[in-house]
């Protein structure tokens, strides 16, 4: 990618903090604007920095402010602002209460750091990354739960609509939707749009997961 993707950094474990940013930095593409040790610092220099991050990591448990309190703050006041979880904990329940409150990417601090570039730069170019196992738990803990079933019918998506949304739940970028059903990049913004407005989902993560609570796709790497 060519585009500078800039990066925030958020951990209490600063020696791992420290070699996540120079994994990171090794990369042409990758830029760490600044880093935190905990949810009520991250949102502080948030709001103070002219130069925002495209993409926050966050690990969930850190002292003050923990990250699944500061994503929920983040969501709220700085919507265009992807996080990825990066924590120790792996269990569905923290997966799915994550997912929800509108992480776009969960890792695990045992990943690789070749997986760990990539979710990156996915999250930069399609909005959102989820692996098999964020895709199982998404499947089988959000979507099993019976009270978060969806109460919009299919019916209210017009068929293009749904169309989009099945290939944004295969993973396809904007563009190559376009390419997909001959139609210009900002058509499939337009649609992309109306759907976040309709479902009243918070970002495309947040789609995708409508999608498959209401049967709508099967998510696919």
């Amino acid at each position: 990618m060519s585009s500078i993707v800039k990066i925030a950094l958020v951990d209490d474990e600063v020696l791992f903090r420290k070699g996540i940013a120079f994994l990171l930095q090794k990369e042409d593409n990758f830029e760490i604007i600044f880093e935190a040790s905990n949810g009520e610092e991250l949102i502080s220099k948030l709001n103070s920095s002219e130069s925002k991050p495209d993409i926050i990591i966050m690990d969930l448990k850190m002292p003050v402010l923990n990250g699944v309190e500061a994503t929920k703050i983040i969501r709220k006041s700085y919507p265009d602002i992807k996080i990825i979880a990066l924590t120790s904990y792996d269990t569905k329940s923290f997966v799915a209460n994550m997912i929800q409150v509108g992480a776009v990417a969960y890792l695990i601090k045992n990943t690789t750091p070749k997986d760990l570039i990539h979710t990156v730069n996915e999250v930069a170019k399609k909005g959102f990354y989820y692996s098999q196992i964020v895709l199982k738990t998404i499947q089988e803990t959000i979507v099993s739960s019976k009270n978060s079933k969806g109460n919009l019918e299919t019916g209210f998506l017009s068929p293009r609509e749904i169309e989009i949304l099945q290939l944004i739940c295969q993973q396809k970028t904007t563009t190559e939707i376009a390419d997909h059903l001959f139609l210009s990049p900002r058509t499939v913004e337009g649609h992309r749009n109306n759907l976040l407005l309709k479902t009243e989902s918070r970002n495309i993560a947040g789609l995708v997961v409508y999608a498959i609570q209401n049967e709508i796709a099967v998510l696919t790497i």
